[in-house]
C-alpha cells in the first residue's frame, strides 16, 4: 500500500522521537519516499543528519532558509507530499494546529497544506488528559485529522498512563489503511474470506454458560485488515464487545454449533481464518429452567463440540485454498502448534501463549508465531492490529502465487 507514496514526516520535540529512525526504515522498506521536517524541539532528541541519512532526502528545519525559500520551499514541501505524518505530535504542535499558528517550518507547512494529516500524539499523561489538549484533539478530529494512539504504559517522565506514542507497526498499519481506502481497491479484490472471532457461550441453563476469556480483538482486527486489502469478508463472531468492522458482513452467534453452521453457510471462500476461541465442550442435557442452588452441586456432563477448523480443512471440493487456524497454548507452544497444524490439516497456525500473566486474551498486544509447512516464524510483540496487518500481508503474498 505504501509503494511510491510520498510521506512528509514532521518530527516534533519529545523522547518518542527516538522511534523515528525505525519508522523511516520501515516506511522505506515498503517502498515509500520519506522527507522530514524537524522542529527545534525535535532537534534536541535527533539530528537532521540522522534523518537525512535514513530517509535519503534532505531534512528541513529553517523556515527562513534563503536557498529553500527562494523557491517557496514550505509550499513545495506540502504540495509534493501525498500525506503529512506528525510523529511525535506534542501538545504544543497540536495546540498550534488547532488555532492556526505558523511560527516555524513545521506549523507553516501544516497550515499551508490541503493534504491528509495523521498525528501520533506523545506527551505526559497529565498533559494528554488536560481539558485544553482534549478540546484541541476533538477540534482536529472535526477537521478530519486522523489520530493514532497514544498508548498506555510507562512514560519517560516515570509516570504510568496514556501518552506513549503509538508503536511504529501501528503507524505503518494506519498509513497502509489510509492509502488502501483512498484507492478504493486492493490486492485481495475478488477474494472471499471468512473469519471467526471471539469466544462461544455454551449454555448450562438459561442463566449460566461455559465460555473462555477471548475478547475477539484479534479476530476482528484480522477481518478489518483483510477488508482493507479489498477482500469480501464475512465475520462470524461469538459474543464480544468489539465494534463490527467496517466493510464486512457480520454474523453473530452464541455457540460452537451455531458458529459451525454459520461458517458452512458463508463458504465457499478462498480464505478461512479461524481466530475464534471455540469452546471444546458443551453441556449435555442442559435444562430449560435455572438450576437452583442446593445442598449438593449438580454434576455437569460435557459433550464434545464440533471441530470447525478440522471440518473445513478436510481435502475435497469446496475447501478454501488457504485455511489458517489459531493455537492458544499455555505450554510447549511451538510443539503443540505444529501438532495442531498437522492434525487439523490446515495450512497455517498462528500460535500464541495465553498462560497466566500473558494478558493476550484481554490485552491489546500479542506475541505470535506463524507455523507453516516451511517452518516457524517468531514475530515480535506488537499490537493486535499490527499482527492482523502482518497476517493480511502474508495472505496477500500467498494469494499472488496461488489464487
Amino acid at each position: 500500500m505504501l509503494e511510491n507514496k510520498k510521506i512528509l514526516l514532521i518530527v516534533a520535540g519529545g523522547i518518542a522521537a527516538v522511534k523515528v529512525p525505525d519508522l523511516i526504515r520501515r516506511l522505506r522498506e515498503r517502498g515509500a519516499s520519506v522527507t522530514c521536517i524537524l522542529t527545534n524541539g525535535g532537534s534536541q532528541f535527533i539530528t537532521p543528519l540522522t534523518l537525512a541519512s535514513l530517509s535519503g532526502n534532505m531534512a528541513y528545519q529553517d523556515l527562513f532558509s534563503l536557498t529553500e525559500e527562494s523557491e517557496m520551499g514550505h509550499i513545495r514541501l506540502c504540495r509534493e507530499a501525498d500525506i503529512i505524518l506528525v510523529a511525535p505530535a506534542t501538545a504544543d504542535v497540536m495546540a498550534k494546529m488547532t488555532v492556526g499558528i505558523a511560527d516555524d517550518l513545521a506549523t507553516t507547512v501544516l497550515l499551508a497544506s490541503d493534504k491528509p494529516v495523521i498525528i501520533a500524539p506523545s506527551m505526559n499523561v497529565m498533559m494528554w488528559t488536560h481539558p485544553a489538549t482534549q478540546t484541541n484533539l476533538q477540534t482536529l478530529k472535526t477537521r478530519e485529522v486522523q489520530v493514532i494512539g497514544p498508548g498506555t504504559g510507562d512514560l519517560a517522565c516515570g509516570e504510568i498512563g496514556d501518552g506513549r506514542m503509538a508503536e511504529v507497526s501501528d503507524i505503518i498499519a494506519t498509513l497502509s489503511r489510509h492509502f488502501q481506502k483512498s484507492r478504493g481497491d486492493g490486492p485481495l479484490k475478488g477474494c472471499r474470506a471468512v473469519v471467526t472471532s471471539g469466544p462461544t457461550h455454551e449454555p448450562i441453563d438459561p442463566v449460566r454458560y461455559i465460555t473462555n476469556r477471548s475478547s475477539g480483538k484479534q479476530g476482528h482486527a484480522i477481518a478489518t485488515a483483510l477488508a482493507n486489502f479489498g477482500a469480501s469478508v464475512t465475520l462470524v463472531t461469538g459474543p464480544t464487545s468489539e465494534p463490527n468492522p467496517d466493510g464486512t458482513k457480520v454474523v453473530n452467534v452464541q455457540t460452537a454449533a451455531q458458529m459451525m453452521k454459520a461458517c458452512g453457510e458463508a463458504l465457499p471462500a478462498e480464505i478461512l481464518v479461524c481466530a475464534a476461541a471455540v469452546a471444546d465442550w458443551s453441556v449435555a442435557g442442559q435444562t430449560g429452567q435455572k438450576i437452583k442452588k442446593g445442598v449438593k452441586a449438580p454434576a455437569l456432563k460435557l459433550a464434545e463440540n464440533p471441530d470447525i477448523l478440522a471440518t473445513f480443512s478436510k481435502p475435497g471440493p469446496g475447501r478454501p485454498t488457504l485455511v489458517v487456524g489459531f493455537a492458544a497454548e499455555t505450554e510447549n507452544l511451538i510443539t503443540n502448534a505444529q501438532l495442531k497444524r498437522a492434525s487439523k490439516n490446515c495450512d497455517w497456525i498462528v500460535a500464541n501463549d495465553v498462560s497466566v500473566g500473558s494478558s493476550v486474551f484481554s490485552g491489546d498486544s500479542n506475541t505470535v508465531h506463524l507455523v507453516t509447512a516451511d517452518g516457524v516464524e517468531s514475530w515480535p510483540t506488537m499490537s493486535k492490529s499490527a499482527v492482523a496487518e502482518r497476517i493480511a500481508e502474508r495472505i496477500v503474498k500467498f494469494a499472488n502465487k496461488n489464487l
